[in-house]
């Protein structure tokens, strides 16, 4: 049988593997990186969309305190391509150092380490800057902005002057696209809002989906609490495949983004020809590679952007390095609980009437378990312990080795006895939009 190379994104060392040379390979076409970043960055900045420019916002307002936002360590942000030339118009506009807050938007993720706050905004930033985790958590660090439904933030974000959200846009399997008014929410608000904006009847919404923006629950949710705060100036950028900027998108909150959003679909959407309408026989995926990869708490959205390679009777082998096994402890327990029967989960969900932290990967796992089942949901990962991996709602991929000889030996395995099958391959995993013809 002859084969080909189909490289997938693994933790840092990414993952290259032999594949039959009928795989079909759903990949897009992808975007080039802009020529000089830094420049790019100020005549954004100079020329934004539906907004006066930065320094003028700035120079106009004199703000006393200016909070930036920045997205956490899942996401790779090249905040430190950006950051500096803003700051650096910030301090030619009159805004010293000290008056400048960058506030890690974590949501309800784990705290920066402080390794991971230098991968973020590089060494003189942080020796200059105050850099700070929200703390969702920790109400005395919130303050309430709305009461019906009842919203809490940030209250160095909030309280700030001027409120500058950064962030990438890319394909969100629950929000349609990430960027814009998720830097305010989740990133910065209470877990009851998270909750509401996670909850089950959110999530169960047909238009909860990835390039879904239209009639989606979570953006709706995410826009309204973004409004009701207040940002002042948006920064948004695409990104390339090696994590340089392709586009920057700045200016008015929605505009913005709305503008981003369009651009970005057209350089990652891939389409599943008619004559594949109906599945393939094995769908080869991965969970994004490092850093989005470190969980399996993440590793799901790998899964949920597969779906439309997936018929009943397909298989899906998903690769992901899960260095930090499988999430948060509430993460754990929720699947340590409900992690050996998937359908009860949901049935207690609908019937509970209440949303507990972390519940809607499992419940966004389950759009996978309810297509395929969970005998066909096969992980390949090198930092699950055998034992978790059987309480997490897939089947642990057998054999000897890594998780890089376990997977090849089974692509060779399953061709050896279906010689005829059919094929998919998504070598950039979350980061495509994916659609049937």
């Amino acid at each position: 049988m002859k084969t080909k190379t189909v490289p997938m994104l693994y933790g840092l060392s990414g993952m290259t593997l032999e594949v039959p040379e009928s795989c079909v390979v759903l990949e897009a076409a992808g975007a080039c990186p802009l020529p000089d970043a830094g420049q790019a960055v100020r005549d954004a900045l100079a020329r934004p969309i539906a907004s006066a420019p930065l320094a003028e916002l700035i120079r106009a307002r004199k703000p006393k305190s200016v909070a930036i936002t920045i997205s956490d360590i899942t996401r790779p942000v090249p905040n430190k391509a950006f950051l500096p030339p803003m700051l650096d118009m910030l301090h030619r506009c009159g805004v010293e150092a000290r008056q400048v807050v960058i506030i890690i938007g974590t949501g309800m993720h784990r705290p920066s380490t402080p390794q991971e706050r230098v991968e973020l905004v590089g060494p003189a930033i942080l020796a200059q800057y105050e850099v700070i985790d929200h703390q969702a958590d920790r109400p005395e660090t919130l303050v309430k902005v709305s009461d019906n439904p009842p919203v809490s933030v940030n209250r160095r974000f909030a309280q700030a002057d001027f409120r500058i959200v950064t962030g990438y846009i890319e394909p969100h399997f629950m929000a349609g696209f990430s960027g814009g008014r998720k830097g305010v929410c989740p990133a910065l608000v209470d877990l009851g809002t998270l909750q509401r904006f996670h909850g089950y009847e959110t999530l169960a919404d047909p238009n909860a989906e990835n390039g879904i923006l239209q009639g989606n629950p979570c953006h709706r949710i995410s826009l309204e609490v973004a409004k009701t705060v207040g940002v002042d100036f948006l920064f948004n950028v695409s990104i390339t495949r090696d994590r340089q900027i392709a586009g920057i998108y700045c200016g008015d909150l929605e505009q913005a983004h709305l503008r981003g959003c369009k651009e970005v679909q057209q350089f990652v959407s891939a389409t599943i020809g008619p004559q594949h309408a109906g599945g393939f026989d094995l769908v080869l995926t991965n969970a994004g590679g490092y850093p989005l990869d470190q969980t399996f708490y993440q590793t799901v959205k790998g899964m949920c952007t597969a779906l439309p390679a997936l018929g009943e009777n397909s298989t899906m082998l998903i690769v992901s390095h899960c260095g930090e096994k499988l999430g948060s402890k509430a993460f754990c327990e929720l699947m340590a609980r409900w992690g050996d029967d998937w359908r009860g989960f949901l049935g207690h969900i609908a019937r509970s009437g209440k949303t507990d932290l972390d519940q809607w990967e499992l419940q966004m796992q389950a759009r996978v378990l309810e297509r395929i089942g969970q005998d066909k949901l096969l992980l390949a990962s090198d930092g699950i312990d055998d034992e978790a991996k059987k309480h997490i709602a897939v089947t642990p991929l057998p054999g000897q080795g890594d998780a890089h000889a376990r997977t090849q030996a089974f692509i060779d395995r399953f061709f050896a006895q279906r010689p005829d099958a059919t094929m998919a391959a998504i070598p950039d995993g979350p980061y495509l939009l994916l659609k049937n013809d």
